[in-house]
């Protein structure tokens, strides 16, 4: 093949790349005829692609679910390590990423501390730097991770078993600033905002916890990730940090916490928004709304990193089984593996965490001695006695899901 025509194909591709990428987004009424006359004939892409770009996004091998707002994953033989790199941290947003973010824009910005305090607080980053910092690994995974596994199917992003990490997070306790405004008898929950505004002038996403969890002195303010700045992408230049708790309740880009007299009534706190029904329903039903409670803490959960799905083994040779798990606010007790599914199981060697809200991590040798196809499955117990389903109990938003992980494997002689 001619060099010339190599370059006309790559660049077909790529133009045709953009333009799929494009219709994705739902952006251009006009058609596919106008973007590529007015921009990409010129050499130029939109600007909401000029901010993903500049924020890091795409990450390198990551499965995406949409660009606008950006949502992806990555799978989970890609999350082996025991602390996620940032390149490996799947990406949960509900707007676009703020402009400051992406800039890396200190300017003017404050966290304002107001509501139900004796002294309202408007901190610059150098007053926050001010109070003690903290470093700790924490789980932070998106209520909704699994949710393609419901049955039947579920509205919302279709994310698969990796929108979920533990990353090593550094920043202040927002006890001690709650302290510093000091918090009245009468508060109840916070509210919590951040940078980020809904283009289509929608309520802001805000969610908030109760003033006991935000008392918590492993509940953070954090400023960096993984030893680093925070990146646009997760929060810069400062969010919350909830552990044992879903993902929602970690506010990105924030910049006021609103101390309330009351349970936090935004829109994303209310219905059926991050909210479960408080008795298991019939799958497919939608029970009342009155019926639905606030979901809070992460469910027990394994995730089988090792190895990778549809790999190959000869007959009689070890193959080196390896995961994570975790349980909210509970504790691992065991992590059990199944090679023939789920007739008989055997204990894993389980390694605690490097701290409370880390993950656990589990591992094992196995041999097969006979050729075929095999799946390996893997199922977490908690210290309170719960385990992972066989099959996953259903709800209307698809919401904590942690129904077994099965991963497929095949056998040659």
């Amino acid at each position: 093949m001619i060099e010339t025509s190599t370059n006309s194909r790559r660049d077909f591709l790529a133009k045709a790349g953009k333009v799929a990428l494009l219709a994705s987004l739902g952006i251009f009424g006009a058609g596919c005829e106008a973007v590529n006359r007015g921009l990409l004939d010129r050499g130029l892409v939109p600007v909401v692609l000029e901010d993903l770009k500049a924020a890091g996004l795409p990450k390198m091998d990551m499965l995406v679910h949409s660009e606008n707002p950006f949502n992806g994953e990555f799978p989970p033989h890609l999350l082996n390590d025991n602390v996620t790199p940032t390149s490996r941290h799947f990406v949960r947003n509900n707007n676009g990423i703020p402009e400051r973010a992406i800039k890396e824009d200190l300017s003017g910005w404050q966290l304002a501390v107001d509501g139900e305090v004796h002294k309202e607080l408007a901190l610059t980053m150098d007053e926050l730097l001010q109070f003690p910092q903290v470093t700790m690994d924490v789980v932070l995974e998106c209520a909704g991770n699994g949710r393609s596994l419901f049955v039947p199917e579920v509205d919302g992003t279709p994310w698969r078993r990796g929108a979920v990490a533990c990353s090593e997070w550094t920043g202040v306790r927002l006890r001690d600033v709650l302290q510093a405004a000091g918090v009245k008898p009468t508060a109840v929950y916070t509210g919590n905002y951040g940078d980020d505004i809904p283009a289509d002038g929608s309520e802001q996403f805000s969610r908030g916890i109760p003033i006991g969890k935000a008392m918590d002195e492993r509940t953070l303010i954090a400023l960096k990730m993984n030893g680093e700045v925070l990146p646009a992408a997760h929060g810069f230049p400062a969010r919350l940090i909830v552990p044992g708790w879903i993902g929602s309740s970690m506010q990105k880009w924030l910049n006021r916490i609103w101390v309330k007299d009351k349970v936090h009534d935004s829109e994303k706190m209310s219905g059926y928004a991050y909210r479960i029904p408080a008795y298991q329903v019939e799958p497919g039903h939608k029970p009342p709304v009155e019926d639905m409670r606030i979901a809070t803490s992460l469910r027990v959960k394994s995730l089988i990193t090792r190895p990778d799905p549809h790999s190959g083994f000869s007959a009689g040779n070890t193959i080196e089984v390896r995961g994570h798990a975790w349980a909210g606010e509970n504790r691992i007790s065991k992590v059990q593996v199944s090679t023939d599914f789920g007739i008989n199981w055997r204990e894993t060697e389980l390694i605690l965490p490097s701290n409370r809200y880390a993950w656990y991590h589990w591992e094992t040798d196995i041999t097969l001695a006979n050729r075929g196809y095999y799946e390996i499955w893997a199922r977490a117990y908690d210290d309170i006695g719960n385990a992972q389903p066989f099959t996953q109990p259903w709800n209307p938003k698809g919401y904590l899901g942690n129904v077994i992980h099965r991963v497929p494997i095949s056998i040659t002689a």
